[in-house]
């Protein structure tokens, strides 16, 4: 098997991407975790471009990598200047980053129009650069910048440049598609006659491609194919513009999905990509991408009959891994577009799948409550609880009575939200005030204010995220509103969901379901029934005759 060595650039190429900050602390935490991962190099920033990235390097120092080698980025010397005088080529030195990752230019056009110095002259910046550094006891990478687009454009001085940097001691000359315009036959045919340059001077080249026409991965890996050792691209695709190759779903492809068989990652770990790609995501402050490819939410998920009923004779069927190669889980989802097969797989904990005509009164009423608004799929909950009502088995464990909602200004006090919840427990009447930052928040203390006393549990449940979505936008104002609640205490996490013309409505009922499940799940578990509501079964309930 032949190894291919993976180059991470989140944390600057990364972090150029709209919306993207990495403070300081989570730049070294984003580094150990790739390290842990074993990543081959983390690119920790430009140490000339801000006070930050150059503490980075200071503090990088302390965290043991193992083999994980980081590098400082800067460019080529400016014109006119020398190797030891230039500012950039100072603060590569002072960062003390065992690796210095260089960029210059292959493009003439660039060099011409952008730059504006001579062809020779960008050569011997090319040279001088990589001279002095060497000289600084540093291993040496070169990115060719818009490699691609200059062997296009003038074949023999993109060569130029690139045996240029293999002479001033480059050890690895890193083909750029920085425009992202390229196509995976392009990349392959110019890696190969890159590699060809570079035959007589021993040195290797890598990939380094953007997503501009959605082929950053896809040309990545054919220009492993065509003899790239080094890949570099970002965690979950961040970066400029359209970003770059995303490190995920080029280390999965190169260890699970090519039959010529790469090593990648020192031949482990893959089956921690989700939870990888999820850390970043977060410690970022980004949204989760659902359908993104082998990590994403959605990437095993099922939800039309047809699929769910093959997956459950075969998932390689609809499957092309299994999802805990990678980390990743399989879902089944509930809908209007779901058969037999969805609420069986949704069921089977409940030990009911032989009931075909409850199965259909299931399907039936998931059916009508979409139709109007619901969705399941990150409101399991509120499925369970749906599958109790129907069979027959759902008690509540209080009744809801009244519920009011105020809003009011006071002087000096900004606005006031005030919750009023009536609900009935057994043979008591409950009656409870309560203030909060919303009314949502005013009836949930409202709510729990009145069960505490009987359901001193519900103290460990909190409110992890509120969602609203408009279902019918043609509605106006009078438009119908859906509301996700997700839930959590010491050992679950789930989701409820509530559909209402009213805002507030459609929030208490999500919000009653999540309290409903919570009670439920915990009497389960102290009965000794199962861990937890989801591997609880329900009484088997004969079909009718």
């Amino acid at each position: 098997m032949r190894t291919v060595q993976i180059y991470d650039t989140t944390l600057r190429d990364g972090a150029q991407g709209e919306g993207v900050n990495f403070s300081l602390q989570d730049k070294l935490a984003i580094t150990q975790r790739l390290a842990e991962m074993g990543v081959d190099y983390v690119e920790g920033g430009y140490p000339l471009s801000n006070e930050k990235d150059a503490e980075f390097f200071v503090r990088v120092r302390g965290l043991d990598l193992g083999k994980t080698k980081v590098c400082a980025f800067g460019m080529t010397r400016r014109k006119g200047c020398s190797a030891a005088d230039d500012p950039g080529m100072k603060a590569l030195v002072d960062s003390g980053a065992p690796v210095c990752t260089v960029v210059g230019k292959t493009w003439d056009f660039h060099v011409t129009d952008v730059l504006r110095v001579s062809l020779e002259e960008n050569l011997a910046m090319i040279r001088d650069s990589l001279t002095y550094l060497g000289s600084q006891g540093r291993e040496l990478i070169y990115d060719a910048e818009h490699f691609f687009d200059g062997w296009k454009a003038n074949p023999a001085y993109a060569a130029r440049t690139i045996q240029t940097a293999a002479e001033a001691g480059a050890r690895l000359v890193v083909l750029c598609d920085t425009n992202g315009g390229s196509l995976p036959e392009e990349i392959a045919h110019l890696t190969t006659e890159a590699i060809a340059a570079l035959k007589s001077y021993g040195v290797n080249v890598g990939i380094h491609c953007h997503n501009d026409c959605e082929l950053a991965v896809a040309n990545s890996l054919a220009a492993v194919d065509a003899g790239a050792v080094q890949v570099q691209g970002t965690i979950n695709g961040l970066g400029e513009r359209c970003g770059n190759a995303d490190l995920i779903s080029v280390v999965a492809n190169l260890a699970l999905k090519k039959k010529t068989g790469y090593r990648v990652l020192d031949g482990g770990q893959i089956e921690h990509l989700t939870e990888l790609s999820r850390f970043v995501y977060e410690t970022a402050n980004l949204h989760l991408r659902s359908n993104q490819p082998f990590v994403g939410q959605s990437a095993f998920a099922h939800k039309g009959g047809m699929h769910v009923h093959a997956i459950a004779r075969a998932t390689s069927s609809y499957e092309h891994i299994a999802p805990e190669r990678v980390g990743n889980e399989r879902r089944i989802l509930v809908s209007e577009l779901s058969g037999r097969s969805n609420i069986m797989a949704l069921t089977t904990r409940h030990k009911i799948e032989q009931n075909r005509e409850l199965m259909d009164r299931i399907l039936a009423q998931v059916v009508k409550l979409e139709n109007q608004g619901y969705q399941f799929e990150a409101a399991e909950a509120s499925f369970d609880l749906l599958v109790r009502r129907c069979v027959g088995t759902f008690q509540p464990h209080f009744e809801r009575l009244k519920y009011h909602v105020e809003v009011s200004a006071e002087d000096g006090d900004g606005l006031v939200t005030e919750g009023t919840v009536k609900v009935r427990v057994g043979d008591q009447v409950r009656h409870e005030v309560a203030e909060g930052d919303g009314p949502v928040n005013a009836l949930d203390a409202a709510l729990r204010k009145a069960l505490y006393g009987v359901f001193p549990n519900l103290c460990q449940m909190r409110l992890v995220d509120y969602k609203v979505r408009v279902v019918n936008s043609e509605g106006g104002t009078a438009a119908r509103i859906r509301v996700i609640i997700e839930s959590a205490d010491e050992h679950d996490v789930w989701g409820t969901v509530g559909v209402s013309e009213n805002i507030i409505e459609a929030s208490w009922l999500a919000l009653v379901d999540a309290i409903e499940y919570k009670l439920f799940k915990d009497e389960l578990k102290a009965a000794n029934l199962g861990s937890s509501f989801e591997h609880a079964a329900l009484p088997v309930v004969p079909a009718s005759r």
